[in-house]
């Protein structure tokens, strides 16, 4: 036996629910990428970290800068809580859209992460803004 196969595969349909599940929770670069490129924006796009003149040097095309740091209840009021927040960081070396997401979903918002962030986008080969 493998190291692999130490511990026996999931049933099917337990699999099917993980990952049904997890893409709740998360969306990735190309599928943000695609709505962007066919206008089929049905969310808003956070950069959930860094200075202001880091992301205005670089950051993903349609993205908002709003460090989780400033996610506060306050900071919030004004925003819509129906609307879906999609957040992201630098990439999988950064937590801060973790934060972000955490901060926003116990503010009552409706938030998925981009894992990747800033790396992930880059790695798809995807133009950024600012550069």
């Amino acid at each position: 036996m493998s190291i692999v196969s130490e511990y026996q595969a999931e049933s099917l349909q337990e699999v099917a629910q993980y990952f049904r599940k997890k893409l709740q929770f998360e969306t990735d670069c190309a599928d943000v990428h695609s709505a962007f490129a066919n206008g089929d924006i049905d969310f808003t796009l956070i950069h959930a970290v860094g200075s202001e003149e880091a992301f205005r040097q670089k950051h993903i095309p349609g993205a908002m800068h709003f460090p989780h740091r400033l996610m506060t209840e306050e900071n919030l009021a004004d925003w819509d809580r129906d609307v879906l927040y999609v957040v992201y960081c630098a990439g999988p070396h950064c937590n801060g859209a973790d934060r972000a997401a955490m901060k926003m979903a116990d503010l009552g918002f409706r938030v998925k992460v981009m894992p990747g962030g800033l790396t992930g986008w880059a790695d798809e080969g995807f133009a950024f803004a600012g550069e």
